[in-house]
């Protein structure tokens, strides 16, 4: 992954840090996320090789654009969708590394700008739907919230999910969210349907906390990380961005979470970059 200091590329796959999580509600950690993954996914523990067989290693097109700095006075929000939107305009693919979830209403809102009829994917073990955290309306919890209502996306198809609150039910229903819960198998991966773009967003308590320790929000009885790649290489439509949030270094065990999220790069990568063969 070539390191990119000035210029912004164009046609590339680009990787995005965005160390922030002034919007956690529990803990704060992962802005200390996007450099642990960078390291595990160049650990020589692992190689770059995907498990499609192609080597991201021998890869020209794909950047690293290091990580967004918010020691400036732009509001941090403003300051993500202009860094974002520049990378999306140069007709780059964008994946960002969190930071919480609150990142991804920001970058969405840029990925709006360049792709219509957007679907959101959503892994989770929380749906993020509410109006209001705390009174923070820009909490980690409320992104899909935002997302919908401003319209960014026309679909949003959620799995993983097991803490389903009332209110959450009923944004759901509000937003006609697809939402796949845990409790319900994954039966429905073999029937799904989604034609054009696919904004593809991972938070990694997804995972079952067995498989990924270093996440804030423990929540047992969800996915192993084997059926966490299989919905990933099998999820139809064109991914045309993505984003791993909320790896929480601090919370980790030996590194474990961020060998998961580097894992996890690797075939998101991959099948962006089989998207534009």
């Amino acid at each position: 992954m070539k390191k990119i200091v000035d210029a912004i590329p164009e046609n590339c796959i680009c990787v995005l840090g965005i160390p922030h999580d002034e919007n956690s509600s529990f803990l704060k950690g992962p802005a200390k996320a996007p450099q642990k993954i960078r390291q595990a996914f160049y650990s020589n523990s692992s190689n770059l090789w995907s498990e499609s067989g192609y080597d991201l290693g021998g890869l020209d097109s794909l950047c690293d654009m290091g990580d967004i700095d918010f020691s400036s006075e732009e509001k941090d929000f403003e300051q993500i969708i202009c860094s974002a939107d520049k990378i999306l305009q140069k007709g780059n693919r964008l994946v960002t590394l969190g930071g919480d979830h609150a990142i991804t209403y920001p970058v969405m809102a840029a990925h709006s700008n360049v792709h219509d009829n957007l679907t959101i994917f959503h892994l989770d073990a929380h749906p993020d739907l509410y109006d209001s955290l705390d009174g923070n309306r820009h909490s980690h919890a409320c992104p899909f919230a935002r997302i919908m209502e401003k319209k960014i996306a026309t679909r949003l198809i959620q799995a993983g999910i097991r803490t389903m609150t009332g209110h959450q039910r009923e944004q759901a229903g509000k937003f006609n969210v697809e939402v796949h819960e845990m409790k319900d198998g994954l039966s429905w991966l073999k029937t799904l349907e989604i034609q054009g773009p696919v904004y593809l967003s991972v938070d990694l308590d997804c995972l079952d906390p067995a498989f990924a320790p270093g996440v804030s929000h423990h929540e047992p009885g969800g996915l192993s990380t084997r059926q966490l790649l299989d919905i990933i290489q099998r999820l139809p439509g064109t991914i045309v961005g993505a984003d791993i949030v909320e790896y929480n270094p601090k919370r980790d065990v030996n590194g474990v979470t961020a060998m998961v999220a580097a894992k996890l790069l690797k075939e998101i990568i991959d099948r962006i970059h089989q998207g534009l063969q």
